[in-house]
């Protein structure tokens, strides 16, 4: 043996496969149970007269100890252990991380991927990403469901789908798909340059995490995800709740790196033939050890090709089978639907990932490609993000090749400039103490865009992996200014090195709720930062519009075309249309004279949609036949829905909503008249110009 270590990994591995715990294996050798753990923690060796009876024991030939032989194949020694119920009687009808996000397509690109990102290996290479759909039908199918055990599961869904719960009617939909169409969509993401499900199997590490854990990312402060509850998107998208893994590992795992591969199935508490079981299911290899418990193991090439989890090379990194997938939406049914559906999501968020320039790779390369019993439906395709977003990807390769300009002077020009970023204080001080920083330098990058942007002057911002967390419209943009796309970058996305980026990258990761779609306050916000981290945030969001602003305002005055008044008269082209998300105004407006002479109103808004909540003062007007309009008061102000009343009779509006609704009442001694001889009439303005 050229190692004890290695010698115990072997013979841990060949107990499992065997059945066999240590303590049956020390009763059988005549030794303790604590020489056996020796032996298989390579604290120590067994003698030669012990290592012979090993070989007898296990049903080795001669000499297979200290060669350390490996048994050609392990996959007819795999089962499904299904957890058995809680002793307590308590029961789970579904994994409550699987809700935690919309189950649709988009969703799960957006989830994998991520973590994708977050495992690259190594940092001056690209991680490549491929997602394939295959439908499989006929002798493919056949061979799939044998490889997969499937008469063992049978029993186990036939209990599980029970219409009266949300998880049993998927897998009844799923189920009846499958007898009905004799054909079962699988969905394949592989990664490759990704670290891949390294560690033990049921100890801290990458693997216990992903099959053994919820809300555990084991992940850096610099990683996209940080809630731990991405890879539930993968068991989410399978109407059978069943997903397969092969990964390849960066670092050996009982001595071995290729075609570790495990199965894991989610499905409610259920009874079968008298027994009843909690939820989750793992195919694999029995491990003695913990009762029967199925652990990973490491499948040859012909087991890997029937259950369709082929890699395209031994690079480190992990494929995850989805079987059965859906786009839980219902908007994609077809293979083509679903195949541009990913192209698309991929795009949407991750399109700076994939942004390359002559020195430097891109982050990220991302494919997908449709399949049908092996035959290409829909070729593989590449996304490109100058083809999705040539606007933002031209700022974002301009700041990497560092040809930024100040001021916008031509219709391809990229404009930096700075928003900074409060950093506020932790609760409690990290190990080692020193001072920690209080601000950060954000980037604003900003650039024209084209008339055939349907979606203009909007920031999208991203930190550390540039995937888009949140994009922001810029509203009150002056007129004649310039139609544009910009882009924040912050953190660790800046380029940073500095102690600055690595607190704003993790300031802005506990901002973020799991969905990773914005920055607001979070409860890890307030459990890490001192009082008023919110408010920093609340102030980063409004300083990156004012800067996008103050850019498109220069360079509408510093524009080499000419006056604006003379460019707009020479413009023989149609007028744009209307750009700005609008104004706040009055839908309908009812009400009735009360009998203390005061006006009861009820005042429905109609709202444009935007990021940011709008503020606004109802205005009550009483009109005249003649002359102005004179003001009255409120008495009270009661919001009904979609607002808030705030300090000085403000409201306060939601952010992303449409409508509002609330009830005022008019103050009679403020009348200028008595309510029954004027008709009452509200408007909205903003807070100065109430003030004026």
């Amino acid at each position: 043996m050229e190692d004890s270590n290695d010698f115990g990994v072997w013979l841990g591995k060949q107990l499992r496969r065997q059945g066999m715990s240590q303590a049956e294996l020390a009763q059988r050798l005549d030794v303790t149970r604590a020489a056996v753990s020796a032996w298989v923690t390579g604290r120590a060796e067994p003698r030669l007269e012990k290592i012979r009876a090993i070989e007898e024991i296990l049903g080795l030939m001669t000499g297979s100890v200290m060669t350390l032989d490996e048994v050609p194949d392990s996959a007819g020694n795999i089962v499904w252990y299904h957890r058995p119920a809680h002793r307590d009687g308590g029961r789970e009808l579904g994994n409550p991380a699987a809700f935690a996000f919309d189950s649709d397509l988009r969703v799960l690109a957006r989830e994998a991927t991520q973590n994708s990102l977050d495992e690259r290996c190594d940092s001056s290479r690209e991680v490549r990403v491929r997602y394939t759909l295959h439908e499989i039908s006929g002798e493919r199918l056949y061979r799939f469901l044998d490889a997969l055990r499937w008469s063992e599961l049978e029993a186990h869904y036939e209990a599980a789908a029970d219409r009266s719960t949300k998880v049993g009617r998927i897998i009844t939909n799923g189920l009846q798909e499958l007898r009905e169409k004799s054909c079962l969509l699988l969905l394949r993401i592989d990664d490759y340059n990704a670290n891949g499900l390294t560690g033990p199997e049921y100890e801290d590490g990458r693997f216990a995490a992903v099959v053994r854990r919820q809300l555990d990312s084991h992940k850096s402060s610099a990683a996209g995800g940080s809630y731990g509850l991405g890879k539930a998107t993968l068991w989410a998208a399978s109407q059978l709740g069943l997903v397969l893994i092969n990964s390849t590992l960066s670092k050996p795992h009982e001595g071995r790196t290729v075609r570790r591969v495990i199965g894991r199935l989610d499905l409610p508490w259920r009874q079968v033939k008298g027994d009843a079981y909690a939820g989750p299911s793992w195919l694999g290899e029995p491990d003695a050890e913990r009762g029967g418990t199925a652990c990973s193991w490491w499948a040859d090439a012909e087991t890997i090709q029937s259950l369709e989890l082929t890699r395209e090379s031994d690079a480190p990194g992990t494929s995850f089978l989805i079987v059965g997938a859906h786009d839980g939406s219902g908007e994609a049914r077809t293979l083509e639907e679903m195949h541009a559906d990913l192209v698309k999501s991929l795009a949407e968020s991750f399109w700076a990932s994939m942004v390359s320039t002559e020195d430097a790779k891109p982050m990220l390369e991302a494919s997908v490609v449709a399949l049908r019993d092996g035959q290409v439906v829909r070729p593989e395709e590449r996304v490109n993000p100058d083809e999705y977003e040539p606007a933002r990807s031209r700022a974002l390769r301009a700041f990497l090749e560092g040809t930024t300009v100040d001021e916008l002077t031509s219709t391809d020009a990229v404009v930096r400039a700075t928003v900074r970023l409060g950093l506020p204080a932790l609760r409690e001080r990290p190990a080692g103490g020193g001072a920690q920083p209080s601000e950060h330098d954000a980037v604003l990058l900003l650039t024209p865009t084209g008339e055939g942007d349907d979606a203009p002057n909007k920031i999208v911002c991203m930190r550390s992996s540039r995937m888009t967390v949140m994009t922001r419209t810029v509203s009150d943009v002056p007129m004649g200014a310039p139609r544009f796309q910009a882009v924040l970058l912050a953190g660790l996305a800046t380029g940073s090195t500095e102690p600055d980026a690595y607190a704003a990258e993790e300031f802005l990761r506990a901002a973020e709720p799991p969905e990773h779609d914005g920055w607001k306050k979070t409860d890890d916000l307030t459990a890490l930062y001192a009082r008023g981290a919110a408010a920093r945030i609340n102030d980063f969001r409004t300083e990156m519009l004012s800067v996008a602003r103050r850019l498109v305002r220069t360079s509408e005055r510093k524009s080499d075309d000419g006056p604006t008044a003379l460019r707009d008269l020479l413009n023989l082209d149609p007028p744009p249309t209307q750009r700005s998300p609008g104004f706040p105004t009055v839908r309908q407006l009812e009400g009735a004279v009360r009998e203390d002479g005061a006006w009861q109103l009820r005042v429905e808004i109609r709202l444009p949609e935007r990021e940011d909540p709008w503020v606004m003062v109802p205005v009550l007007r009483f009109m005249t036949r003649s002359g102005p309009k004179p003001m009255a008061r409120w008495a009270e102000i009661m919001p009904e829905s979609g607002c808030e009343l705030i300090d000085g009779g403000l409201l306060r509006f939601t952010p992303r909503g449409k409508t509002a609704v609330f009830t005022g009442v008019s103050d009679v001694a403020s009348h200028p008249v008595a309510a029954q001889m004027a008709v009452a009439e509200v408007d909205l303005v903003r807070p100065k110009e109430a003030r004026s």
